[in-house]
């Protein structure tokens, strides 16, 4: 077990490969025609591509390219190497280089930190100080941890040696843009003249000329002007300086700080990856300048201890209750030890297979573990051991028995029982079935609890069959039928009850048929009301909060509002709230982008022990949401780090469920967006409404005038060349300190980049070398374009995503798809498709309809084959349905909805009520073959004689998933609807068993007997 990989969940994450080009002189436009289309054209016939969706914006590209799960990652890494390089060549150079993102998965963010002084109000360092300190100290150390794909920098300023442009020297000088950009390339390199030999030694030739100081590279030659040579620092403030910023990030209120995002390699183990990083950052805050903290903020680890500690304590409280449950049953200590030995041994059976199959151990592969279904099989041999030790005991004179005898007594008990444990341990394996056939991100997530079920039932199954009809008649010891103490006068009573039922039952069948068929009805009738999600939302701990602002807003009124947020909701939330980091913008490894007006707030919560303005998580949220809307102009959507992540995964939007609107033209796309964005608001249930704002974004046209061009000899290539450098920068080199590297880029200064008119004198060099203002080239025009384009299999897309809260998932989804098909006309070429959470759940839903039957006809063939008539088959089958009963009126009752959770339930729950029935009907056909012809006479020995056995599978059963249905640490939410399924249906399937299926027996059977009934009667007994 302790070799065994730990996480909090299953990765979900999808075989996914990042191209990502960064182009900063690039609108959105330019970057969907010249990069991103090209790119989508030379990925999409990869083999074993399935989906591709891209975002195209303000100088960048990131298009995002799934895989199926069977395909190697690192070989569909080297396909989509081989076509960008191929790619390339359509791509201009100066547009940008398109590279691949990290191996790593959309979970692999297992830890985030901030860089910040002790004392938020030490000025000390600066942001490009400690950006810096990240970027070559911090981030060099970590990424040399095992299993790190990548650390990603985010916030600060990035350090850079700049030459600031100074318009009015240039044009006075008359320099242009061209020549000051060659003059610094020219200006900064080393070379080297081979050797020479000297005095019988070799002495290489090295030429120095990078430049190592601002003064050095202020003293590069541009031009000369009539003799007098013109420097770049008399053109150009030599200065330090900072790139351009795609993103910041702040905490507590507090301002900015620096911080970075470790991502995980696809495939490790994130519990020993988080702890060499935990052990690294201790060794790197040791070496940091005093005043210098690294605090994280996100931190799997955490979630990871939480669950595994749910898991843990469910099962150890459930094994706890299942060996007093069979102790109370058996009354027989020993034998008790001894069926509950099957669940330690089964255990280590299925950690070992799953170490060897590669499952991990989490929430969803180790909680849905039920003890009670391990102990089954070894329940039924056990108790007929005692059974039929007890009865050989029976009137003897003395309580010794020789081992050789106890030993042929154990096997034909157990010969007794194979049938039903057999029989009844493939059944139950057959019905997990249906969930390894599940694809996609519900595969991921139940699959793994599917194998390991499988694993630990198989190990218990060979153990019944083996080890416990061995010690059984090692251990046991034999006492009279008369010595069961509480437990026997217990059955007696329940029996009792149940004859007197079962005699009046069998004269009035109508009346049984007629029950079962009304709790049938009633069963039904509770599935249709009940509500649907995909499963429960894991209450992971903390919140994310996402906020988007009107699109164009600046970076620095983001900044603004980040701070007064922050602020708000930690004066608000004093007691749940331990503080709050807001990410604005982009990273710096951008597989995950975001624009400036758009932030992610994490909001890191204290245990829920220390609140006191809610009680669970979702109304914490519902509080947040109302602060928030202290602030008008934003967008808000609330979830939380994992949920937001798989939600971005699953659809490209970081909502519940998003809805696609596909088609060529933007203002179509923008004009049915915003009618279903009306029509999402008014439906009950949804909250969070987002719209992929296309339209909005604030630009600066520069359209060119060819003809004059062609006049003044001027290309558009040098216009672009001169517009970049300028605005943009232009990276004209690379300053080396030591073993760190900063660019150095020619630009104009932040306060002249914001001056309209340096647009319109910025200076071009005509065929002559005569400087030339860009109005005389060009008509320059303020407009709006788009922000953002998306694109999902190579067509544009607009993605409205929302949030569900109060409500059902399917429900919500229903409406809103009824609504706008009925309300929004769609145009030819257009479509409209769902996805996220609901997608999901669809998905999985349709496929276990079609599997779950398949799954059952292969139980009734099973059945058929154990009792070789179609009668005695169909007898046992018939307890499905109404089992199904108990766990719909269990949902209903604890207003839960039906999840794929519950699904797994009710899967478990058939497969302990055919293992009754089997118990049962084997019984009956067993007398008869002893002689008794009466079937209602063999229906009340019978029942006698496994109502233990029957009684026992079902409460072990149940009573092994209480601690799951009433526990309420974290990560209980998944587990509780499965239990709830289970205890609910097995209670009143086990009634229903025990009542109508002995009487469909009795109707299935020829009675032959019309005076059966009367030595039953209590007179008579």
């Amino acid at each position: 077990m302790s070799e065994l990989p730990v996480d909090a969940v299953p990765d979900v994450t999808s075989n996914q490969v990042d191209v990502i080009t960064n182009s900063p002189s690039l609108a959105s436009l330019e970057i969907e025609k010249f990069i991103t289309a090209p790119i989508e054209m030379a990925m999409s016939n990869i083999p074993g591509l399935i989906e591709m969706r891209s975002t195209s914006k303000f100088g960048l590209s990131v298009v995002k390219l799934v895989f199926t799960d069977n395909t190697d990652v690192y070989w569909a890494r080297q396909q989509v190497f081989e076509r960008i390089q191929a790619v390339q060549a359509e791509i201009p150079e100066e547009l940008g280089k398109p590279y691949m993102g990290p191996v790593s998965t959309g979970l692999g963010e297992v830890f985030q930190y901030v860089v910040r002084p002790e004392n938020p109000k030490d000025k000390s360092f600066s942001l490009m100080e400690i950006r810096t300190l990240q970027d070559w100290n911090i981030r060099k150390q970590l990424l040399g941890i095992p299993g790190i794909a990548e650390v990603s920098g985010f916030g600060g300023y990035k350090k850079e040696y700049q030459a600031k442009i100074k318009p009015d020297r240039m044009k006075a000088l008359g320099v242009s843009i061209d020549e000051l950009f060659d003059a610094l390339s020219r200006g900064n390199s080393n070379t080297g003249g081979a050797y020479i030999e000297k005095n019988n030694k070799a002495f290489t030739i090295r030429g120095i000329g990078l430049a190592t100081t601002l003064e050095e590279i202020g003293k590069s030659v541009v031009k000369n002007n009539v003799g007098a040579p013109v420097l770049i620092r008399d053109v150009a403030e030599v200065d330090y300086g900072n790139s351009i910023r795609y993103g910041a990030m702040t905490m507590n209120g507090n301002g900015e700080v620096v911080g970075g995002i470790i991502m995980m390699m696809k495939g490790e183990n994130g519990s020993e990856v988080i702890a060499r990083i935990k052990s690294r950052m201790k060794q790197i805050e040791a070496s940091l300048p005093e005043g210098l903290i690294i605090e994280p903020f996100i931190d799997r680890e955490k979630l990871v201890s939480k669950a595994i500690k749910t898991v843990y304590t469910n099962l150890i409280e459930g094994a706890i209750i299942v060996v007093l449950v069979i102790l109370f049953f058996l009354g027989n200590w020993r034998a008790s030890l001894l069926a509950a030995s099957v669940i330690p041994l089964s255990m280590l059976f299925a950690f070992g297979l799953m170490k060897e199959f590669g499952v991990v151990g989490n929430l969803m592969s180790l909680g849905a573990i039920d003890f009670g279904l391990l102990v089954d099989p070894a329940i039924i041999v056990v108790e007929a051991a005692v059974l039929h030790l007890s009865l050989k005991m029976a009137g003897r004179q003395t309580q010794k028995m020789r081992y050789a005898e106890r030993q042929e007594i154990v096997i034909n008990a157990a010969t007794d029982v194979k049938k039903s444990v057999v029989f009844g341990g493939l059944i139950i394996l057959i019905v997990y079935f249906p969930i390894l056939t599940l694809t996609g991100i519900e595969g991921k997530m139940f699959t793994p609890m599917a194998k390991t079920v499988s694993f630990a039932i198989i190990g218990a199954l060979l153990l019944s069959i083996t080890y416990v009809p061995m010690m059984s008649a090692l251990i046991i010891k034999p006492s009279s039928h008369e010595d069961h103490g509480i437990s026997q006068k217990l059955i007696d009573a329940i029996y009792n009850f149940l004859r007197k039922i079962l005699v009046w039952g069998m004269e009035k069948k109508a009346a049984i048929v007629g029950f079962a068929l009304a709790v049938l009805g009633a069963g039904i009738f509770g599935f249709a009301i009940i509500g649907g999600e995909f499963i429960p939302k894991l209450q992971e701990g903390d919140l994310v909060i996402e906020v988007n602002l009107p699109v164009g807003t600046s970076l620095s009124e983001s900044l603004k509002l980040s701070d007064k947020i922050q602020a708000e909701l930690l004066r608000e939330f004093p007691e749940e709230i331990e503080r709050i980091v807001s990410k604005i913008g982009t990273s710096e490894v951008p597989v995950d982008p975001m624009p400036l007006e758009a932030q992610e707030i994490v909001v890191v919560l204290k245990d829920k022990e220390h609140w006191e303005k809610a009680k669970t998580q979702e109304d914490l949220a519902d509080l947040v949401s109302d602060v928030m809307q202290k602030f008008p102009g934003i967008v808000v959507s609330i979830q939380q780090p994992i949920e937001n992540r798989v939600n971005e995964l699953m659809s490209g939007a970081r909502t519940d469920v998003v809805v696609k609107v596909f088609g060529p033209d933007l203002d179509t796309l923008v004009n049915k967006s915003n009618q279903i964005i009306s029509i999402i608001k008014e439906v009950e249930g949804a909250t969070d409404v987002q719209e992929n704002k296309i339209y909005g974004l604030p630009q600066i046209n520069i359209k060119y005038n060819r003809d004059h061009m062609a006049y003044y000899g001027v290309t558009v290539s040098q216009i672009n060349r001169a517009i970049q450098t300028a605005f943009a920068g232009g990276i004209a080199g690379i300053i080396y300190e030591n073993n760190k590297r900063f660019d150095l880029s020619v630009r104009l200064s932040s306060d002249e980049r914001s001056k309209t008119e340096n647009i319109h004198n910025l200076l071009i060099s005509d065929r002559d070398g005569n400087p030339l203002p860009l109005q005389h080239l060009a008509e320059i025009s303020e407009d709006v374009g788009p922000s953002e384009i998306g694109h999902e299999n190579l067509q544009r897309k607009s993605n409205i995503g929302f949030n569900v809260r109060g409500r059902d998932l399917a429900s919500v989804v229903s409406d809103v798809r009824n609504r706008i098909n009925n309300e929004i006309f769609i145009p030819q070429g257009y479509t409209v498709e769902y996805g996220g959470e609901f997608e999901n759940f669809e998905r999985a839903k349709n496929r276990l309809s079609i599997v779950v039957p398949i799954a059952l006809l292969i139980i009734f063939i099973l059945l058929f084959i154990s009792f070789n008539t179609f009668r005695d088959s169909f007898l046992i089958f018939s307890v499905v349905p109404l089992s199904a009963v108990g766990g719909v009126f269990s949902l209903l009752l604890r207003d839960m909805n039906f999840s794929i959770s519950a699904g797994v339930g009710f899967i478990a729950l058939f497969g302990v009520a055919v293992l009754n029935g089997i118990l049962l009907v084997s019984k009956f056909n067993d007398l008869l073959l002893e002689g008794i012809t009466d079937p209602k006479e063999r229906v009340l020995i019978g029942l006698k004689d496994r109502l233990r056995p029957v009684l026992m599978t079902s409460f072990v059963a149940a009573l092994g998933f209480l601690p799951m249905a009433i526990s309420s640490s974290a990560g209980a939410e998944v587990q509780k609807p499965l239990a709830t399924v289970v205890i609910g249906g097995l209670f009143t399937a086990t009634f229903l068993t025990l009542i109508v299926l002995p009487v469909f027996y009795t109707i299935f059977k020829k009675d032959q007997s019309e005076s059966w009934y009367k030595k039953y009667l209590p007179e008579n007994n």
